[in-house]
């Protein structure tokens, strides 16, 4: 006569009628159940525990956890695909991936800024590209062109560009800039890297000026910045035409304050608009001024025109007075100019003299 008691697989206790506990096609009694299984927290199968993947928090089989999570690379823990946040094709958790030491910082990234150069006059490049990423290793690449000796540069995200970031110098002398930062491979790497600055409706490039260069006290600093102001508006048509920008562009992101009859009444203008740091002239910065007229651009000659015309500019503010400025006509400063970059640019602009010069398009 057949025996028609049941067993448990594992402890070979005697089933009781009510011990029904199935793990592929193995009878278990209520203890062993217990003991030796779990519940995948995606499929709800019940699956042994050894052939569990688990943390803390979350339970899986094999197949659901090959299918649909991942293990952050720092900490271990259980995530979905839809939690996961990639670095270099590895998955990280939100708390470990903000703690990255990522090539790309958030917008609002200030460090302390590092001086390069001789002299009291310091200039701050932000340079937007976009159309090649936002991303990290292209980041990288770019930086190990500049920060080849030292940290001359860093790279933000910026929102106002589809596909890109910001490549930001640290305060450089001009004549740091002209020697000793490697303009040339940054603007070759970023190139070859597929980023366009010029050719988009996103870019532009900004230079910052040190407001301590324009005197001790605060007062003396407004003075020439008066002048600045005075200068920009006298010669709005010139400085417009050497932007590159187009007229949506300026108005949308480096707007004019509007010519007055003294740089005072600009300045006063300035401080009671509501351009915000969206100015031509952005007087936000407590300690710069911010000359965002130009269109980004990813030629040499032209990045480093845009240097020389700003710290032409300032020279004429530190330098002239007001009513000298006024009597001063845009050829009389051109004719005063001998930086050949900046020559050679105000010729392809047609703000020297006019005669055809060789020019290579802008990127």
């Amino acid at each position: 006569m057949e025996d028609a008691r049941r067993y448990c697989s594992l402890c070979h206790a005697e089933l009781s009628e009510d011990e029904n506990y199935e793990v592929e096609g193995q009878q278990l009694c209520e203890s062993c159940y217990a003991e030796h299984t779990t519940t995948c927290d995606h499929c709800g199968e019940t699956i042994w525990a050894t052939d569990s993947i688990c943390d803390d928090r979350t339970t899986l089989c094999p197949c659901c956890f090959d299918d649909h999570y991942r293990r952050c690379e720092e900490c271990g823990r259980i995530l979905h695909d839809d939690d996961v946040l990639w670095y270099h094709d590895c998955p990280y958790c939100s708390p470990c991936y903000e703690r990255l030491d990522t090539e790309i910082e958030e917008y609002g990234y200030k460090p302390e800024p590092i001086f390069y150069g001789e002299g009291s006059r310091f200039f701050g490049v932000e340079l937007e590209v976009d159309f090649g990423g936002k991303d990290e290793d292209n980041a990288r690449r770019i930086k190990a062109q500049a920060n080849t000796r030292c940290e001359n540069i860093y790279i933000k995200s910026d929102g106002s560009l589809d596909d890109g970031f910001e490549i930001v110098t640290h305060p450089m002398s001009l004549d740091y800039h002209l020697n000793d930062m490697y303009w040339a491979d940054v603007l070759h790497e970023a190139v070859r890297l597929g980023y366009k600055s010029h050719m988009t409706n996103t870019c532009g490039l900004h230079v910052h000026v040190n407001r301590d260069a324009f005197g001790e006290t605060r007062e003396e600093q407004e003075k020439v910045i008066e002048r600045i102001l005075f200068f920009t508006e006298l010669h709005w048509n010139e400085l417009f035409t050497f932007s590159r920008r187009s007229p949506y562009s300026m108005n949308r992101w480096a707007a004019r304050y509007g010519i007055e009859k003294t740089g005072k009444q600009i300045l006063d203008k300035a401080k009671k608009g509501n351009v915000g740091r969206y100015a031509a002239i952005n007087l936000c910065p407590y300690q710069t001024i911010e000359f965002r007229l130009f269109r980004g651009t990813l030629k040499l000659n032209t990045l480093i025109a845009t240097l020389q015309l700003v710290n032409r500019i300032c020279d004429v503010a530190l330098s002239m007075s007001e009513a000298e400025i006024e009597q001063q006509s845009w050829r009389d400063f051109a004719m005063t100019i001998t930086e050949p970059e900046l020559i050679q640019y105000l010729k392809e602009r047609q703000l020297y003299i006019n005669e055809e010069v060789e020019t290579e398009g802008e990127v």
